[in-house]
C-alpha cells in the first residue's frame, strides 16, 4: 500500500517580532528602552476623539517602524450608563455656573456627547468596551528613532488622540507588547478608556483588504497581505488612461514586475509591443510564440523612414474643428486638412533633426523640397491614398541621394545640394545604410512583438535616438489603426529616447501618451531615474510624460533621484522611506488618487515564460 508522505511547509519567521519577544539584551531607561540593537519608546494613548473618522485606528497601527498594542475588554452597560449620567449632570451644572463662554461651550458639548452615547446604548443596543492603546516606535539609528517618534506624535495628533510617554513605566509598557505577559494594572489604569464598540470596529475598515477593481488580474499584495486586483483599462473618476510609468534603480525587481504585468495583459488578450534595448524580453517573446525582431539592422528588421504610414483619423479633431476643449493632435495643424503625406513630412523633419542636428534652416528647407519632389517622381502626391500602396512603392534613401547628386550636378553654382548629398552619403551607401536604406521588412503576425535594439547600444547617440523615434512612429501606427484592439507599448530604458537639443522626439512620445486613450491603447514608460526627464531643457515635456499616466509604479531609488521623485509626486515621509529602503519587489503603487505599498509575489509558473535575461 502506498502512503503519501506528509509534506511540511516552513512558516516564515517574523524577525522583527522575534527580536521584540526575545531580544539579545534589554536596557530600561526613564523615557525609553534599548532592545538589542534597537532603541524604543512606549507611548500610551490617554484620550480619544469625541468623533472619529472611518478607519482612524488603522492609520495608527500602520505607522512604519512601530509596534502597536491594542487591548479591548467588554464591560457592563449598566455601570457605564450610571457613570455617564453622573458626568452629564456635572457638565450641565458646570455649564450653568460657568462665566467664561468657552468653558460653558465645552461643558455643554461634553454633556451633549454623553446624552448621545446614552441614547445609542439604550435605544440602538450599542455595546461598549474598555480600550487600551500603546505605541512603541523602534529604530537602530538615533536620528531615525527621533524621526519616527515625531511621526507617531504627529499621526496621533491628526487623529485627535492625546498620548503621553510612560515615564518610569517603560518596562511595564514593554510587557504589554509581549504575548507572554499578562496585562499590567498600572499601565491599564493610565491608558484604558471606555469607547463604543462601533468606534473600535470602524477603526479597521478592512485596512489590509488590498485593492480590487472587480475585474482585471492579480497584480500584487499590499503591505498587509491583501490582494491587489487591477484592471488597467478601467475608466472613470480619477482613471482616464491606461498609461504607466515605472521607475526604479537596477536590482529592485523592476524587470520582474514589468514582465509580470506584460504576461498578465497578454493573457487578458492585450497586444504587447516592446522596445527592448537590453534583449531582456527575447526569451519571453519566443516562449509565447511572438515576433522577435532585430530592430538594430538585422534581417527582417528594416523600417524605411521614407515610407508614408497612414495617420489615424482623429474623431475629436473632426468634430471639434479646433475646439480648445479637446486634447492637442500629434501635430499642430491650423486648418485640419493635412494629408498622410503632409503629416509624414513633419515626421521626417523630426527624423532629420535627430540624425543631422547640425543642419541649417536653409538645408532643411531644400531637403524638404527634395523629399517632396522625390515622392512626386514615385507618383505619390498630397492626395494619394497611401493605403493602396505596398512597401516597395516608396522610395529609399538611395533614391534620395541620387536625386541630390543629380541636382548638385545641375546646380554647380549652389553648394547646398552637394553638401546635403555628402551628409546623406552614410545613410544611403555608408555605415548607416544597414539601418534605414531599404524597403520595410518588419512584419508581425502575433500579439507579442519585441523590437530588439540591443545591437544599437554601441552606436552614437544620434543613431540610437533616431532609430528609437523611427520605431515609435511605427508603433503608433500599430496602436492607432484599430480602436477596438487593446495595444500596450512598453518602452524600456526610455531615457535613451531623450535628446535635450532636439526635444521633438520627446514631444512626440508625450503626445502619443495623451492620444493613446482614444485608440484603446496604453504607453508604459520604464526608466531608472526621473532626473533624466526633468532637466531644464526638456522639463516642460518630460514632466508631462511622467504626470499623465494614471498608473505609477515607484520602486527603490536614492540620492537626487529620490529627492526629485519626492517633489514630483509629493511623497510622504513614509513613502519616501519605502523607496529609500530599495527592498526588492516592494514598490509604491499609485493608481488614480490611491496609493498603496505593494509587494510583488509572482506565481512560479510565470517565471517559466520570463527567460533568463534580467527580471529574475
Amino acid at each position: 500500500m502506498l502512503t503519501a508522505k506528509k509534506q511540511t511547509e516552513a512558516v516564515p519567521v517574523n524577525e522583527a517580532l522575534l527580536n521584540v519577544i526575545t531580544p539579545m539584551g534589554l536596557e530600561i531607561r526613564k523615557n525609553s528602552l534599548v532592545i538589542g540593537e534597537n532603541t524604543g519608546k512606549v507611548y500610551g494613548v490617554i484620550r480619544y476623539p469625541q468623533k472619529v473618522d472611518y478607519g482612524w485606528l488603522s492609520k495608527i497601527t500602520n505607522i512604519p517602524s512601530t509596534i502597536v498594542s491594542v487591548g479591548i475588554k467588554p464591560i457592563d452597560n449598566g455601570t457605564l450608563i450610571s457613570a455617564i449620567s453622573k458626568s452629564i449632570i456635572q457638565n450641565r451644572g458646570a455649564a450653568d455656573s460657568a462665566k467664561d463662554p468657552l468653558t460653558r461651550q465645552r461643558a455643554e458639548k461634553a454633556a451633549d456627547d454623553g446624552e448621545q452615547i446614552m441614547q445609542r446604548i439604550d435605544q440602538e443596543g450599542e455595546t461598549v468596551a474598555l480600550m487600551s492603546l500603546a505605541v512603541m516606535p523602534v529604530a537602530q539609528d538615533e536620528k531615525q528613532f527621533h524621526k519616527i517618534c515625531r511621526r507617531v506624535e504627529s499621526v496621533l495628533n491628526v487623529q485627535k488622540c492625546k498620548a503621553r510617554t510612560l515615564a518610569n513605566l517603560q518596562r511595564e509598557g514593554f510587557q504589554t507588547f509581549s504575548p507572554s505577559y499578562p496585562s499590567n494594572n498600572t499601565v491599564d489604569n493610565i491608558v484604558s478608556r471606555i469607547i463604543p464598540m462601533s468606534t473600535f470596529v470602524g477603526g479597521f475598515p478592512f485596512a489590509s483588504g488590498g485593492f480590487n477593481d472587480n475585474s482585471g488580474y492579480y497584480f500584487a499584495k499590499d503591505s498587509g497581505g491583501g490582494l491587489v486586483i487591477v484592471d488597467a483599462w478601467k475608466r472613470g473618476n480619477d482613471r482616464t488612461n491606461t498609461n504607466m510609468v515605472i521607475m526604479g534603480v537596477a536590482g529592485v525587481g523592476k524587470s520582474t514586475a514589468v514582465k509580470h504585468i506584460m504576461l498578465s495583459e497578454y493573457m487578458k488578450g492585450t497586444k504587447i509591443i516592446t522596445i527592448d534595448p537590453e534583449s531582456e524580453y527575447k526569451d519571453m517573446c519566443l516562449n509565447l510564440g511572438g515576433d522577435w525582431i532585430n530592430a538594430g539592422g538585422g534581417q527582417g528588421g528594416m523600417l524605411n523612414p521614407l515610407q508614408i504610414r497612414p495617420a489615424p483619423v482623429d474623431d475629436d479633431r473632426q468634430a471639434a474643428g479646433g475646439n480648445k476643449g479637446y486634447d492637442e493632435p500629434l501635430y499642430v495643424d491650423e486648418g485640419y486638412g493635412m494629408s498622410d503625406m503632409a503629416l509624414h513630412i513633419k515626421t521626417l523633419e523630426i527624423f532629420f533633426n535627430l540624425y543631422l542636428p547640425s543642419l541649417t534652416d536653409m538645408q532643411k528647407a531644400i531637403l524638404k523640397q527634395a523629399v517632396i519632389e522625390l515622392y512626386n517622381s514615385f507618383n505619390i502626391f498630397w492626395d494619394t491614398d497611401i493605403t493602396e500602396l505596398s512597401s516597395r512603392d516608396f522610395p529609399t534613401f538611395s533614391d534620395l541621394h541620387k536625386l541630390l547628386e543629380k541636382k548638385a550636378e545641375a546646380n554647380k553654382g549652389q553648394t547646398v545640394y552637394r553638401d546635403l548629398a555628402l551628409l546623406l552619403n552614410d545613410i544611403a551607401t555608408g555605415s548607416d545604410s544597414f539601418l534605414w536604406n531599404g524597403h520595410t521588412t518588419i512584419e508581425t503576425h502575433s500579439r507579442f512583438v519585441c523590437l530588439d535594439t540591443h545591437s544599437l547600444q554601441n552606436t552614437s547617440d544620434n543613431i540610437k535616438r533616431t532609430q528609437y523615434f523611427n520605431l515609435l512612429t511605427w508603433c503608433w501606427e500599430q496602436m492607432s489603426r484599430d480602436r477596438k484592439e487593446r495595444v500596450l507599448l512598453v518602452c524600456d530604458e526610455a531615457y535613451l529616447m531623450i535628446d535635450p537639443p532636439v526635444p521633438q522626439s520627446l514631444v512626440f512620445l508625450r503626445n502619443v501618451e495623451k492620444r493613446s486613450r482614444k485608440y484603446e491603447s496604453g504607453l508604459v514608460i520604464i526608466s531608472h531615474s526621473v532626473v533624466d526627464f526633468l532637466s531644464p531643457e526638456i522639463k516642460m515635456y518630460g514632466q508631462a510624460l511622467l504626470d499623465i499616466p494614471c498608473i505609477k509604479l515607484l520602486m527603490g531609488c536614492d540620492g537626487k533621484n529620490l529627492q526629485e521623485t519626492k517633489e514630483l509626486y509629493n511623497l510622504t515621509d513614509a513613502e519616501t522611506e519605502l523607496l529609500e529602503a530599495k527592498k526588492r519587489g516592494h514598490a509604491l503603487f499609485v493608481i488614480g488618487s490611491k496609493r498603496l505599498h505593494i509587494n510583488f509575489e509572482i506565481p512560479a509558473y510565470k517565471f517559466a515564460y520570463m527567460g533568463t535575461a534580467g527580471g529574475r
